[in-house]
């Protein structure tokens, strides 16, 4: 018997691995349980108030807006299904310097989800626990502060016993996730619905712009961006040509139509004294830090309140769950892939990035300090993940270059992808310059700083020459010109920039600049990019043996 010497490498064979244990509803309900979180509960006021009654198509160009970047992102996950996929595409199609600087936007965007549903929790939680948040403001209190790192703790420790368990509970979460919201429309749709709201004031009382200021400051494209905990957990999933796509278009579309409706039922429930007392823009009711249950209470409907106070916690848990996993396997990804420490790729006994949830924890703990309440870290977060997600469309369209779909075929492709990808970034982009300029005068400026530390940190190795220069020198005139337009843009209640321009020049800034560094992005990435060869050859072979399992 041959002897193993306890410092050796165990097998490849011995080594955990992740679990193909995520099938068609588990996909489609961990992205549905991402995106029907907090967001609900808070964004239809909000929207009502920056665009009255045309907030209804707010929520219609957010859904398309995310659904077109859902249909760039099937196709890439299909093709390169793994864990932490966010920053593998970009890795794939233009090296590791890219990946890195993705992988910053992504961990930022998804490490602040599950404190943001924590705080909605907390805040909520006070009806019941007082002392938690202070009264008006809403920001935390000691004893919440301890309860909510504690929380994140709670959510770490579940999704360390497994992807099983994890989308089990998530599941389990989902049936009454999507019960109240449901019943909430139509309990309001029903019993207090004033028709003349929706033209008393005026449709769109703020006019075009601030029906689409509205997708981006509301809270409506914080709420849609759930859709990529699918992409997160291909690695993972049983089945990803055929699934993943379901599950990804899938849980935009649903959502989408209940959003909206959602929103019909909210500007139908106000009470007409209410909003006479100052137009939409300046609506206040009694109950209103609880939107839906302030509503609920007005019209006499107690119980209904009730529900939606208890959901107010149930809803942002489960949200707050799956971000913690998905976020723990993009950690885990930048470990593997090379582009953090070693050690962040390893996974424990039942196959979970344990380093990964670790540092999601602490983290996500930290947000806390600067943004100690929902409103605060929700307004950063749609910037920044939107900012992360425009990487997708980069990646397909290189990627379709260098591998061309008649050689390397994938297992869903996309048609008019030459149209849908192009849209995808520009509306993208769009949303980034309705964040407005305090937002994306901050989200760029941590940029540059976290550039300049890891650039700092390369040199100071002695490595800054080989960085993957080719493939990410693109990013400067990018981020450099959408900070630009922005910041200079017009001083109005959507963008707050110096006044240079007005707004819809500076969109048509916006989509200009978006059509040539699409085309610079294109032209950079990697001549002959080996690993996403291989990756695609993989899943060729995989389709051809599920097909020959299933003849």
């Amino acid at each position: 018997m041959t002897s193993i010497s306890p410092h050796s490498s165990p097998s490849p064979d011995s080594r955990p691995r992740m679990l193909k244990a995520a099938g068609i509803w588990s996909l489609l309900f961990a992205s549905l349980t991402a995106i029907i979180g907090s967001g609900w509960l808070f964004a239809p006021l909000n929207a009502a108030r920056q665009a009255g009654p045309a907030s209804v198509f707010s929520w219609l160009i957010g859904a398309v807006a995310v659904l077109l970047l859902a249909f760039v992102n099937a196709e890439l996950s299909t093709a390169f299904p793994r864990m932490g996929a966010a920053i593998s595409f970009p890795k794939l199609s233009h090296g590791d310097l890219l990946a890195v600087v993705m992988s910053w936007m992504v961990l930022l965007g998804y490490a602040g989800v599950g404190p943001s549903e924590v705080l909605a929790v907390v805040t909520y939680a006070n009806n019941y626990l007082p002392g938690l948040v202070h009264a008006h403001s809403h920001l935390l209190k000691p004893l919440g502060l301890a309860v909510s790192v504690v929380l994140l703790g709670v959510f770490v420790l579940i999704n360390a016993l497994g992807v099983k368990l994890m989308l089990r509970v998530g599941n389990t979460v989902m049936i009454w996730k999507l019960l109240v919201p449901a019943l909430t429309a139509i309990a309001l749709l029903t019993m207090a619905f004033h028709g003349a709201n929706f033209h008393a004031r005026g449709f769109a009382p703020m006019g075009v712009k601030g029906m689409v200021g509205a997708v981006a400051g509301s809270g409506i494209v914080f709420s849609f961006l759930g859709f990529r905990q699918a992409i997160e957990l291909s690695g993972e999933a049983r089945r990803p040509q055929r699934d993943l796509p379901i599950a990804i278009v899938g849980s935009v579309l649903f959502a989408a139509l209940l959003f909206i409706v959602l929103e019909l039922a909210f500007v139908g429930a106000v009470r007409p004294a209410d909003l006479a007392a100052g137009g939409w823009s300046t609506l206040r009711f009694a109950g209103s830090a609880g939107p839906f249950a302030g509503l609920a209470m007005l019209a006499g409907m107690s119980w209904l309140a009730g529900l939606l106070y208890l959901d107010a916690v149930v809803s942002p848990a489960g949200t707050s769950l799956t971000y913690m996993g998905t976020t723990a396997r993009v950690i885990y990804a930048s470990g593997r892939e090379g582009l953090g420490f070693s050690w962040l790729g390893t996974l424990n006994s039942r196959g979970v990035p344990r380093a990964g949830l670790w540092v999601t924890w602490a983290v996500g703990a930290l947000f806390f300090l600067p943004f100690p309440s929902w409103q605060k870290i929700v307004t950063f977060l749609s910037s920044a993940m939107v900012l992360g997600y425009g990487a997708g469309p980069v990646a397909l369209m290189t990627l379709r270059r260098t591998l061309p779909i008649s050689q390397y075929k994938r297992p869903f492709t996309l048609r008019g992808a030459g149209l849908w990808a192009p849209l995808a970034f520009i509306i993208s982009n769009f949303i980034i310059y309705w964040s407005g300029r305090r937002v994306d005068d901050f989200l760029f400026g941590a940029l540059a700083l976290m550039f300049l530390v890891y650039a700092a940190t390369k040199a100071a190795q002695g490595v800054l020459a080989d960085l993957d220069w080719a493939g990410a020198w693109w990013l400067l005139p990018y981020f450099l010109g959408m900070w630009a337009i922005t910041h200079f843009g017009p001083h109005d209640a959507v963008i707050h920039g110096v006044g240079l321009y007005g707004f819809y020049t500076g969109m048509g800034m916006v989509a200009l600049l978006s059509l040539v560094v699409l085309w610079m992005a294109v032209l950079s990435g990697l001549p002959d990019p080996m690993e996403a060869k291989h990756a695609i050859r993989c899943s060729e072979a995989s389709i051809d043996i599920e097909a020959a399992h299933h003849a």
